[in-house]
Order: C-alpha cells, then structure tokens, then sequence
C-alpha cells in the first residue's frame, strides 16, 4: 500500500484553486518564528530556549547540515510504503510526537488537542509527566489512538508506583524514562522572564490528580496550591538516580521500556545490560546542557555499537522530513518530533498539530520518493554522505 501522506500536498494546492490558504506556513523550519508572534514572551521562551548560551540547540541544526541526501534515480519509487512497528506499537510511519510539558501555555486545549490530531493521523503520543491535563483525560482524548507515557522519574516510590499504574490502566503501552532533566538547567530564556508554569501550577495535573501524592498534602491543591507546589518541587527535581535503580521500575512496569537522553555508547552498552528494551538518543532539544555535541552527531556510533541489540530512537532537532530520512538513515528506527508541533498548536489549536505534523509526513513521503527510496529498509549510510 502506498504512504498517503504526499497527497497533503495536492490538498493544499487543489484548495488554492478556490481561494483557500493553509492557516500558516508549510516551511516546519520556520514554525518558531511564525509562532513567536503568536506567543507571550514568557511561553514562548519556555517552548523555544535551550540551556545557557543555546550552543546545543545551534549544535542539533549544525549536525544535519553536516549530512546531505545523495538521491538515486530510476528506482521505482513511485509507491512508498513507511509504515512500521517499533515496540509493538504499529505506525504508519516512523514519526512519534515527543513528550512536551505544559501545553496548556500553547492553547487551551493542551494535551487533548494534541492527542486528538496524533489519532486523527494514526501517529503515536508520547505523554509527559509535566502535562497540563491528566493520563486518563489525555487517553480518553486520544481514543483509541496509541500512546506511550513518559516519566519524569519521582524521589517517592509510592508516587511512582502510582503513576505507573494509571499509566497502564489508561493504555499506555511504553515507558519512555527520561534522565537528563532531574534538576533544570540553567535557561536564560526562562529565567529573564522569571517564568517557570510549574510553579504557577501548570503542567502539573498528572501529580496533582494522584491519590499517593495528595495523600501527603493536608489539602487539596484547589485548595491550597501552594504547599502542593511546594511539594511537587524536590519530589521532581534535585535527585540523580543510578542505574542499579532501573530494575525498579522493571519490577513496576510489564512493557516496554525506554531510556531518553542517551548520548553516549557507553551509556548505550549499559542501557543494552540493564535490559530495557530501546534508548532514545536526544539531549533534550538543546535544553539541559549547553556546549553539548548535537544528537544527530553521535547517533551513527550508538547505533553501530547497539543497534542489534535494543530499539534505537532518535530526538532532539527534527524539523523537516528530510531531517527524518537523515536520522532514519544513520540508525534510527523512528524518530520523535516536539518543538514543529508544539509550535502548530500555539498557531491553531488541534488543526495546527495536525498541519504541522501533516507538513512534515508529506515533506517526508515526498523526499523518500525524490531520493530513490521506497520503503524504510533501502536508508543506510550510504544513503547520505557528510559535508
């Protein structure tokens, strides 16, 4: 069967012939500029600011401007078939949308809008811990769209447990364990505007909806947000766990599980021994350390060093469907798309998610075609070669 998602683009045109617009810009790179007109200050530089100097974030873009398509010709690349399986989740192609916190600063709506678009196209949601709306609100959003929550792992075992549990309840199906982000960096962006949603209370309706958090609070955080914040703070941050800690949530979790923020191999051996079943290599889009190498940079050697042996996922940078065949070919099995879609629903909502995400399918159904490849199993290495 051949992947739909190019036909976005005769959609656009065909509607053009009765006078109608695409509500923003197609161009997924230039998403954070139109969306910072969109956004107050505060929001916007929580969405778009990397840590420090943003040196990372710089670094992510300069890495796949390292590496160039080599397209080959006469391949029969009429019909491209994406679809996949990562996790025994199926995909109907190897897009997943990142965990991103506090989307109710984007619109109101928050999770629910995005939940309801990565349905609508058959894509899967990862689901953070720091949303604005809760894991049974979101599923319910999402129907029957498939789902993977990601932990922003507590210094409380009850709590985890917990969330686990609700988790699994509400069809979740993977865990993604991100840990790079026990503490924030250090985020000129955030701090100019002394602007954190946590401590507002937003993003924080999954713990504040949980029966073993409250059940430490004298009130409830309706009633007292304060000592609820106040709360939420050292159970969330401050703690670097270890690796001998991951046999816990082994212990509390059937699925899969999944490392986010790996960025090193050996910390991808280690990943392989302690038994999880697939890492994501990312450095949190540029926001946890500056001067960091970017992502796409070590991806080839974490792949070649674990690949064959556990689930390689790629984040941190991914703005266009060329980027997506770039990390594709050096590796990845799937990649996980935030900020381009974040930014889409700042813009419009639910249909800003949906216009976005469907942008970069297209652009990315199209350039597989363009470039000679018609399913995923034709990108390797040689697909590319580094400038």
């Amino acid at each position: 069967m051949s992947s739909p998602f190019g036909a976005y683009q005769s959609e656009i045109y065909l509607r053009g012939l009765a006078g109608q617009v695409p509500a923003f810009t197609t161009d997924t790179a230039r998403l954070e500029d139109a969306a910072r007109g969109r956004m107050e200050p505060g929001p916007f530089g929580y969405v778009a600011g990397g840590a420090g100097s943003g040196a990372t974030v710089r670094a992510n873009r300069e890495a796949f401007d390292r590496w160039r398509l080599m397209p080959r010709m006469l391949t029969g690349a009429t019909d491209r078939e994406l679809g996949t399986t990562v996790l025994g989740t199926a995909m109907p192609a190897p897009v997943l949308l990142a965990p991103v916190g506090a989307q109710s600063i984007l619109h109101p709506d928050g999770e629910l809008a995005t939940a309801r678009a990565a349905a609508a196209l058959g894509l899967t949601m990862v689901l953070s811990t720091a949303a604005s709306n809760t894991i049974e609100d979101v599923a319910a959003a999402g129907a029957d769209g498939s789902r993977w929550f990601q932990l922003y792992w507590p210094n409380d075992d009850d709590v985890t447990i917990s969330l686990l549990q609700r988790a699994k309840s509400a069809g979740f199906t993977v865990l993604v364990v991100t840990l790079d982000t026990w503490t924030l960096a250090w985020r000129p962006a955030d701090l100019d505007h002394s602007y954190l949603p946590f401590l507002r209370g937003i993003g924080t309706a999954i713990p504040f909806s949980d029966p073993a958090f409250l059940a430490g609070l004298e009130k409830t955080p309706e009633e007292d947000p304060q000592s609820a914040i106040l709360r939420w703070v050292p159970m969330f941050t401050g703690t670097d766990k270890r690796w001998d800690r991951l046999p816990f949530l082994r212990e509390h979790w059937s699925g899969p599980i999944v490392l986010k923020g790996i960025q090193h191999a050996r910390d991808a051996r280690r990943a392989v021994d302690s038994g999880v079943d697939g890492i994501i290599v990312s450095n949190h889009g540029g926001r946890q350390v500056d001067g960091a190498v970017g992502a796409l940079d070590v991806l080839p050697e974490i792949a070649a060093a674990v690949g064959d042996r556990l689930t390689v996922l790629f984040d941190s940078g991914i703005r266009t469907g060329a980027d997506v065949v770039k990390a594709l070919s050096l590796g990845a099995k799937a990649v996980l798309v935030g900020r381009p879609y974040a930014y889409g629903l700042a813009m419009d909502g639910e249909s800003g998610v949906r216009h976005a995400l469907r942008s970069i399918l297209a652009d990315f159904d199209l350039t597989m075609g363009l470039s000679g490849h018609r399913t995923l199993a034709d990108l390797s290495p040689d697909t590319l070669r580094r400038t």
